[in-house]
């Protein structure tokens, strides 16, 4: 039976809100499907980003599972996103459900609530959307008629927080892993669905590449710790392997980028081209759980790049990965495209890269379209010491040569990252990042005898994540972080002839300590999350919206009488024989390299470098063996 839509309802509300049009659809490359499209076997996605839809529409891991979707004929996708607490509250009021902005259908009508996580800041989000749409908030309360709830993205590397809200979880590349879960569902409809909700559920798990929490105890010591983690239903894997698409030119999506309605956080073209980092920094989870790295040739990306901009009419396009400069055959591939576009309106940018991977000659193909815009650089560490902790291995020399050959090729603007609250660092490490600014503003006043030169400082704190070497580090308390970040501000500015060339922004150091709680967290902070949501909690990846005191008191009721608190989960080290809450969930990471790499980031006088293993041999962190693959480079060497 067909759905219908709410938007006969929902449209009285709109006039209510702000920005209105975030919520009514329609865009270009947006797609309406019949709702019976391939009649009673037709599986259903909403695919949901837990954040505002300016932030979720530009996501392209949502965009591509969107597409990938929607390209076949037995399945149908649309997307939804988090409603701001305005619109919330006139919903609740005029029992209007949670709905998609393609159809507005109600999600609590589609087969599968799909949900990508990129932080965990996200998880009260989801409950704001469960409880809207009727779906019953903890996965033992649901019935056959809800969707199956499955969370993905990087933070679905550690679900057990919200273990108690999601039927299950997939770990990593996407496209392929929707599209086997189509699959089985589809075959279990037109079987009659047999077993009912369970299932389906012993389906996805027996594929060994599909979490499902509720089939999985866990067991703790009498101190706090994880005693085991162990299947509690036969023909469930002790471990769930993520997925890895091997060949990324056989998945050249988005082939027709969606183009918001509305302002987004990102207004351009964008083409991914590669995916992982061998890099090796020991505080990057998404470098760690992507890995091996695998490019896309410079004719995929051509190609890419040509179909996107006719089916957008975007201006700028970003070529998109962790590193982007560090692809294989960027230098050929940027001049490619700037001779391509030469004489149009169109611009490319880089919106990562890395200090010892930039040049001019690359700088200049990116602007060659007349866009000059500021660049950014991630040193991460102020001090030598703390980057050779972190494995970054970008000297200061190398920074300023840097800075140098941008400030005299025209540049006038540029934004250094670092971050505060790394393993073993000092007051003194953080304080050297003032020196470091203000060396980059007197190279930039000297190479072009010039005093309009601006360089910002920005900080974020530090916070270990899962599959990491830094997953047993204990992370700075947020006294302390706040403390250091004081410091530095006020060594910035008591310098007069560098205080005004010098923009600092930071975070205190609170969002990093809840971010921390569950990132690292199990399965008992399900019950400090609910508190949170109950309480109020949405949008905590919001300072407006964000209350650290909200989250202290849930954590001090929710906790109470399990024997830990927020301080075990985020101030305390790990020993090596901890079972760490996800170590069932397989990166391909070896977890004794993990901590090989962890002792070595702590070794004295000086930390233990690791060099970028696509130009070296192999430093078995146990990925390529794992997963029956290797590192693709579009240039062969």
């Amino acid at each position: 039976m067909p759905v219908r839509s709410v938007f006969d309802d929902l449209e009285p509300l709109l006039p209510l809100v702000s920005k209105p049009i975030q919520y009514v659809g329609g865009e270009l490359n947006s797609t309406v499907k019949d709702w019976d499209v391939a009649g009673d076997a037709t599986v259903r996605w909403a695919l949901m980003y837990p954040d505002a839809y300016e932030v979720g529409l530009p996501n392209q891991g949502l965009m591509i599972l969107y597409e990938v979707l929607n390209e076949r004929p037995d399945v149908l996708a649309e997307r939804t996103y988090a409603v701001w607490p305005e619109l919330e509250a006139l919903m609740r009021e005029r029992g209007v459900p949670q709905f998609t902005v393609d159809a507005h259908r109600p999600v609590g009508a589609f087969d599968v609530l799909g949900v990508s996580f990129s932080t965990e800041l996200g998880y009260t989000n989801l409950l704001t959307a469960l409880d809207l749409a009727g779906i019953p908030l903890s996965a033992t309360d649901r019935g056959e008629s809800d969707p199956i709830v499955i969370a993905g993205g990087h933070a679905a590397f550690n679900p057990e927080p919200i273990a108690e809200f999601i039927d299950a979880a997939i770990l990593g590349d996407g496209e392929q892993a929707v599209l086997m879960v189509s699959d089985l569902i589809g075959q279990w409809k037109r079987e009659d669905r047999p077993g009912g909700r369970l299932g389906l559920l012993d389906r996805l798990a027996a594929t060994g590449s599909v979490y499902v929490p509720r089939f999985y105890d866990v067991d703790y010591l009498p101190d706090g710790r994880i005693r085991r983690v162990a299947p509690n239903r036969p023909g469930v894997p002790w471990r769930v392997a993520k997925h890895t698409v091997t060949d990324l030119d056989s998945w050249p999506y988005p082939k027709q980028p969606l183009v918001p309605l509305a302002e987004s956080v990102h207004e351009r073209m964008s083409v991914e081209i590669f995916r992982g980092c061998t890099r090796g920094c020991r505080f990057c989870q998404a470098g760690m759980i992507t890995r091996p790295v695998r490019e896309r040739t410079t004719a995929g990306v051509r190609g890419m790049v040509e179909k996107g901009l006719a089916a957008t009419g975007f201006e700028e396009v970003g070529l998109l990965s962790l590193s982007s400069a560090d692809h294989s055959e960027i230098a050929g591939m940027t001049k490619g495209l700037a001779d391509a576009y030469e004489g149009t309106n169109t611009g490319l940018s880089l919106p990562s890269t890395r200090v010892d991977a930039f040049n001019i000659d690359l700088a200049n193909e990116l602007s060659r379209g007349g866009r000059r815009s500021g660049l950014t650089f991630a040193p991460e560490g102020g001090s030598e010491r703390i980057r050779k902790v972190i494995n970054k291995m970008v000297t200061e020399d190398d920074l300023v040569r840097t800075v140098a050959a941008a400030y005299s090729a025209g540049w006038r603007q540029v934004k250094l990252y670092f971050m505060c609250g790394l393993p073993t660092e000092t007051d003194e490490d953080v304080l050297q990042i003032a020196e470091l600014a203000k060396r980059v503003i007197a190279t930039g006043r000297q190479v072009t005898g010039s005093r309009d030169i601006r360089c910002t400082v920005s900080i974020g704190g530090f916070v270990p994540k899962p599959h990491t070497p830094f997953q047993w580090a204990a992370q700075l308390d947020h006294e302390s972080t706040d403390a250091r970040l004081a410091a530095l501000r006020d060594a910035i500015r008591s310098d007069r002839s560098y205080a005004r060339a010098i923009g600092f922004r930071y975070h205190d150091g609170k969002p990093g300590i809840v971010e921390g709680l569950l990132s690292r967290g199990d399965r008992r902070l399900s019950a400090v999350i609910r508190a949170v949501w109950a309480g109020g909690g949405r949008f905590d990846g919001w300072s407006e919206h964000f209350s650290f005191e909200a989250w202290m008191a849930a954590a001090e009721t929710g906790l109470a009488g399990t024997g830990v608190d927020v301080a075990w989960y985020t101030t305390r080290q790990r020993e090596q024989s901890e079972v760490l809450p996800w170590d069932h969930l397989d990166s391909g990471l070896d977890k004794d390299w993990l901590w090989e790499d962890w002792q070595d980031a702590l070794a004295a006088p000086q930390a233990v470098e690791v060099e970028d293993c696509r130009w070296t041999p192999c430093f078995d962190c146990g990925v390529c063996p794992q997963l029956g693959t290797e590192i693709q480079l579009a240039r062969k060497v």
